[in-house]
């Protein structure tokens, strides 16, 4: 990873944060990702982006801006609540379990366009255990039967337990599991960057 900055994370005691992929780097990812779903050989009048909640729904957005300007195709994008089909509500990070992950705030799911027969990309931020993906994938089925489903993650940060792999992947970011990654972004977050979050005793 790129040297950066430590500093402490004044959200929680103990927890330092760096940055390892600023905004330039991040934009920079994003198109990659674009380009690539383009470039496999796929039906584009088949296609559609449905965002997991909430960062991956914003990068969901984003991904279909930039097709629909590579190609002149309007892109469906849809987003997807799994807050009612996770199994790993109290598991998952490392760091702390937080408050909202055990009492989720419904996001609702926006589906508007037909699944059946269609190639679903689906999109996430943060690709951990794969719980939160074969959530996602259960959710999906309950509105539809698509073609296939394909996964994109802006950040692969390891610790798989499910047989799950991304098709198309910003970063491979490998980590303890002492470390979180957070992915920021500008319509959530007010700024675009990846950070690396640990406790004190790994940065020392």
């Amino acid at each position: 990873m790129p040297p950066a900055c430590v500093h402490p994370d004044p959200r929680v005691s103990g927890v330092f944060i760096r940055t390892i992929v600023p905004a330039d780097q991040l934009g920079r990812t994003i198109v990659r990702i674009a380009h690539e779903i383009l470039e496999k050989d796929q039906e584009i009048g088949q296609l559609a982006l449905v965002g997991i909640h909430t960062r991956g729904a914003h990068l969901a957005r984003r991904l279909a801006s930039l097709m629909e300007e590579f190609t002149g195709h309007e892109m469906p994008v849809g987003e997807l609540d799994i807050s009612l089909y996770r199994d790993d509500v109290a598991a998952r990070g490392s760091l702390t379990v937080r408050p909202k992950l055990l009492h989720p705030e419904l996001k609702g799911t926006n589906l508007p366009f037909s699944i059946d027969g269609m190639t679903i990309v689906l999109v996430d931020d943060v690709l951990f255990t794969g719980r939160t993906i074969r959530a996602a994938i259960d959710a999906l089925f309950d509105y539809g039967r698509p073609a296939r489903i394909q996964l994109a993650v802006l950040v692969d940060r390891g610790h798989r337990e499910l047989p799950i792999r991304p098709d198309y992947v910003g970063k491979n970011l490998p980590t303890s599991q002492d470390e979180r990654i957070n992915v920021r972004l500008e319509e959530v977050d007010g700024v675009d960057e990846i950070v690396l979050e640990a406790i004190e005793d790994a940065v020392e």
